[in-house]
């Protein structure tokens, strides 16, 4: 006596390559990850701020810098040294975490709020 038997669900899966799917709850767990995310990521307006203040300070030190070892601002070359060195102190972290909040407002992949520290 030959009994056919049908083949199972899965074994019918195998042969015709599988699934094209996930199962509901990855599904559920992903946008749960997504949502705890967007939540978190706040914007730190005060670090922002305080970026944007040393950028600025940054360039007119720098600026004026310049200009007093020119001699356009007087016969202080020992001022001039000064500022532009503090102009470059101030600059370069105003410009960095400007740049950093400029590209996550723009949706630049690789960019987060995260890498500026909160105040």
């Amino acid at each position: 006596l030959a009994c056919f038997v049908a083949p199972s669900m899965s074994q019918a899966m195998k042969v015709r390559g599988g699934p094209k799917y996930k199962k509901l709850e990855d599904y559920e767990v992903e946008w749960e990850m997504k949502e705890r995310k967007r939540l978190f990521e706040r914007v730190p307006w005060r670090s922002i701020g305080l970026a944007l203040f040393l950028l600025c300070l940054g360039s007119l030190l720098l600026a004026l810098g310049i200009l007093h070892l020119q001699g356009k601002l007087g016969k202080g070359g020992d001022k001039g040294i000064g500022l532009v060195v503090l102009g470059s102190i101030t600059f370069l972290p105003g410009f960095y975490e400007t740049r950093i909040a400029y590209y996550t407002f723009r949706g630049v992949k690789g960019y987060s709020f995260s890498a500026i520290p909160d105040m």
